[in-house]
């Protein structure tokens, strides 16, 4: 899958974030200054510097909804104005009181970039590097932190530093944002389909993936319309149609191989057999009854089964579908005529219903029928031209594919998530009593497209889809609202572990620290010193985030937590025990300074960036964007709380006492990590959704068992 066109709109869209690190680093070393120049009291210190949190806070009350309703880019572009105003305002801010106004400003522009980023990254990134590209906000975050850091080190040698020039200079990558914003970024192609802008959405993910095939991809947006409603687990055997004969009463799903092979292949039911490589696929059951995993989220569980065993060679569509470009199409036996409903690609009106008889059929459904597009102007039917962008690579990410089957025992037509099952891909497997072939396990539901008052499976308009039902309805869905628990939770003991206190005030830490003897040789005050020291930590976190970037889609977001958390707790007990402890005067600044360092560097390797990675991809398109509102709002009140409430508990008790409250919040995180956030590299992001149905499902037969 090309990636180039999503690298390039990913590191367009963290700009904001970048600009949001230079004022995170310029209000540290800037308030220095403000707080001599204009005599301001303790209170009035953390006042100016939370106001652009509040703007922050205030901001993201709104803009989930908005985003759901006018779309990513128009407030990627608003917050871009924001960010310009605010730093003209800054640059001539005569007293505290327009300061505060101006910081309001900027908040309003942090808020909406460092909410929107994340979603619209996420929904316009390949699977497979979903994580990496999501990573970059941080990446540009900090870089941002490092130049401002650098130009206030550079101010600071000056007689009388300005601290209205260091504000002020923000417009200047606005401005930039700005342009690259307006014309530059595309609209996210998921938010295009819940519109039913389907034209428009192509065109986009043509451009993102830099082919012109990208139908099957399509496909895949308009199925994450629907938010999974008793979605199940079942398994699958796939072998050649001419070695099969399932029964009649068989529901079948074939798969066609490329124009003119004259391959099918049929995937027939297995009865749970325990082989499964996702474990929960055979075995539901067994973690319902597991009474030793009851703290353990029977979702972290199903998640981890995926990535057990990763394939050593091959893909699903290799042993399949050995030509390049084949289709994966699905039919089923004993159904109705389809019912063809005219999408208009441009807008939500549509032309007249008509009658579908196809000619020269396979059990009622034509070949022509079978490769036409889902979201055809041609026709709409159940089927999907499913092409792969180059041999080998699997449908959909990540090792899935999509297909549909039709079932009248079931309730109709069904959307189907296929995941290759066994540890060595590119091979056939037997199953005990059902035969030889390839092995699947399919997350299937209601698809997003199916309507049950037309006849057969006919489709009704995406725009159809996103229109049913209320917010609220959608919010209270099981699998919902245990992702929200999963998202606010993260995002609560992120601001616990205290990094945006931290943040925002390095420079007096590090001067309270007494860090200027370790650089007195020099001849620079303290101030430059401090200054000059959080520009070395802000480039040393670079290459720690770079990494991060090459894991996140490797080791995984949960394995990047659980092993970096611990660090954290480390190196705030050595804070703890360097300030507690009446070493001397370079004993204590090298611990102080290096324990910064590498609290610095851990954290933004994954608990900086995978909070809101997690947040965007863990909710489903129609509430995507109020979703991350709330988490973000989370965010924001516990920003606003650490940042004003830290002067005072440096005051009162110390760095030692605040490090060691920090020390006890990486601690709880680390457990909620362990038991409830499950792993999510990799997978298409409507898979995702169907996995924490499926979890709901679980946990409510857990919950049942026990009563």
């Amino acid at each position: 899958m090309g990636a180039r066109g999503a690298i390039l709109v990913a590191v367009a869209a963290s700009i904001g974030n970048f600009i949001q690190g230079w004022d995170n680093a310029t209000i540290s070393g800037a308030i220095v200054y403000i707080k001599t120049e204009l005599a301001l009291q303790t209170s009035e210190e953390g006042l100016v510097v939370a106001m652009s949190l509040i703007g922050a806070t205030l901001i993201t009350t709104c803009s989930g909804a908005v985003s759901d309703w006018l779309g990513r880019r128009p407030l990627l572009i608003i917050s871009s104005v924001f960010y310009f105003l605010s730093g003209l305002v800054m640059l001539w801010s005569p007293n505290v009181y327009v300061l505060c106004i101006a910081r309001l400003l900027d908040g309003f522009g942090i808020g909406l970039a460092v909410t929107l980023a994340p979603i619209y990254i996420s929904e316009t990134a390949p699977p497979d590097i979903r994580g990496s590209l999501n990573t970059l906000p941080q990446f540009t975050g900090s870089a941002g932190m490092f130049l401002s850091y650098c130009m206030i080190f550079g101010m600071s040698l000056e007689a009388s530093p300005s601290w209205r020039l260091m504000l002020g200079i923000l417009f200047v990558p606005s401005l930039l944002y700005f342009l690259i914003a307006i014309f530059f970024l595309p609209e996210s192609p998921r938010w295009l389909v819940s519109k039913g802008k389907m034209l428009q959405a192509k065109k986009v993910l043509q451009k993102l993936r830099g082919r012109e095939d990208v139908s099957e991809e399509m496909a895949l947006l308009v199925e994450g319309l629907g938010i999974g409603s008793e979605t199940s687990i079942e398994e699958y055997l796939i072998g050649s149609a001419a070695d099969q004969e399932p029964s009649e009463k068989d529901y079948k799903v074939l798969l066609y191989g490329s124009e003119g092979a004259g391959l099918s292949w049929v995937a027939k039911p297995v009865v749970a057999s325990g082989h499964s490589s996702i474990k929960p696929a055979s075995r539901l059951g067994s973690i319902i009854g597991n009474q030793s995993m009851h703290l353990m989220d029977p979702l972290v569980t199903l998640f981890d089964s995926i990535h057990e065993k990763i394939p050593e060679t091959g893909s699903m569509r290799s042993v399949l579908f050995p030509h390049s470009g084949s289709m994966f199409s699905s039919t089923v036996e004993n159904h109705h005529h389809a019912k063809n409903e005219q999408f208009d690609e441009e807008n939500i009106e549509r032309e007249g219903d008509q009658d579908y008889y196809p000619s020269d059929s396979v059990d009622g459904v034509s070949d022509d029928d079978l490769r036409s597009p889902l979201i055809s102007a041609r026709g709409s039917s159940m089927f999907n031209n499913l092409r792969s962008g180059r041999d080998g690579e699997a449908g959909i990410g990540g090792g899935w594919q999509l297909a549909w089957k039709w079932s009248e025992k079931e309730g109709g037509l069904k959307r189907v998530y296929l995941h290759q099952e066994g540890s060595r891909r590119g091979s056939l497997v037997s199953v005990q009593g059902e035969g030889e072939g390839v092995h699947v396990a399919g997350l299937v539901s209601q698809p997003a497209l199916y309507s049950k008052q037309t006849v057969g499976p006919a489709m009704v308009h995406p725009s159809e889809v996103a229109s049913k039902g209320s917010i609220w309805k959608d919010l209270t869905e099981p699998g919902v609202k245990h992702a929200l628990i999963v998202g606010i939770g993260i995002q609560v003991l992120q601001q616990l572990a205290g990094i945006n206190g931290v943040l925002y005030y390095t420079p007096q830490i590090l001067q309270e620290a007494g860090v200027e003897i370790l650089l007195k040789g020099i001849g620079i005050s303290s101030k430059s010193t401090s200054f000059l020291l959080s520009a070395i930590t802000t480039l040393l976190m670079l290459p720690c985030i770079a990494l991060s970037m090459r894991l996140i889609d490797i080791s995984g977001r949960r394995q990047l937590l659980l092993a970096t958390i611990p660090v954290l707790i480390v190196s705030l007990v050595l804070l703890v025990v360097g300030n507690a402890i009446k070493f001397n005067s370079i004993v204590h600044a090298l611990i102080s300074t290096i324990s910064v360092v590498v609290y610095f560097c851990c954290f933004k390797m994954a608990y900086g960036p995978i909070p809101n990675i997690l947040c965007s991809e863990i909710f489903p398109t129609r509430v995507r964007g109020v979703c991350i509102a709330i988490c973000a709002l989370v965010f924001w009140i516990g920003n606003i709380i650490v940042t004003y409430t830290l002067p005072v508990m440096l005051s009162s008790i110390g760095l030692a006492g605040v490090f060691g409250i920090y020390a006890v919040g990486c601690f709880i995180s680390w457990i909620f990590v362990f038991l409830k956030v499950p792993e999510t590299k990799g997978m298409p992001l409507e898979v995702i959704t169907e996995f924490f149905a499926v979890g709901a499902r679980v946990r409510r037969a857990a919950s049942a068992k026990n009563l």
